[in-house]
């Protein structure tokens, strides 16, 4: 019974799936901007904002030297700036801890700010695996 429901779950996904840039990836940076820019907002609130922000950012040092100014810009129109204050400092973390690599081992991922169970397992799942 369970194989048959499974096969009808991808079917479906497959059919209605939207196709999201960070479905695109297997970045783990790129996952984890995702994954915070989701919280709270919407899904269609995120498309534009998360496309201009990985232009600006593309990578953790990138934003880790981001200003306060620069930061603001970056996640205007997503509100709730407090998530990127805190994805800010753990970019910086990336870089002086782990030599710009988003580390791979959960608890070494998990210790970053800002960092929860959720967008651990989640950054986890989809970039390692």
């Amino acid at each position: 019974m369970a194989a048959p429901f499974a096969e009808r779950l991808l079917a479906w996904f497959d059919r209605e799936k939207r196709d999201l840039p960070w479905r695109r990836t297997t970045d783990p940076w790129a996952i984890w901007v995702s994954e915070v820019m989701l919280q709270q907002t919407r899904v269609e609130a995120v498309r534009e904002p998360y496309s201009r922000f990985m232009r600006s950012f593309p990578t953790p040092a990138a934003f880790a030297r981001a200003t306060d100014d620069e930061l603001l810009n970056a996640w205007r129109g997503l509100g709730y700036y407090r998530r990127a204050r805190l994805l800010r400092e753990g970019a910086r973390q990336v870089v002086e801890l782990h030599g710009g690599e988003v580390p791979s081992a959960s608890d070494a991922f998990g210790r970053l700010s800002g960092v929860g169970e959720y967008t651990m397992g989640a950054v986890a799942s989809i970039a390692f695996g």
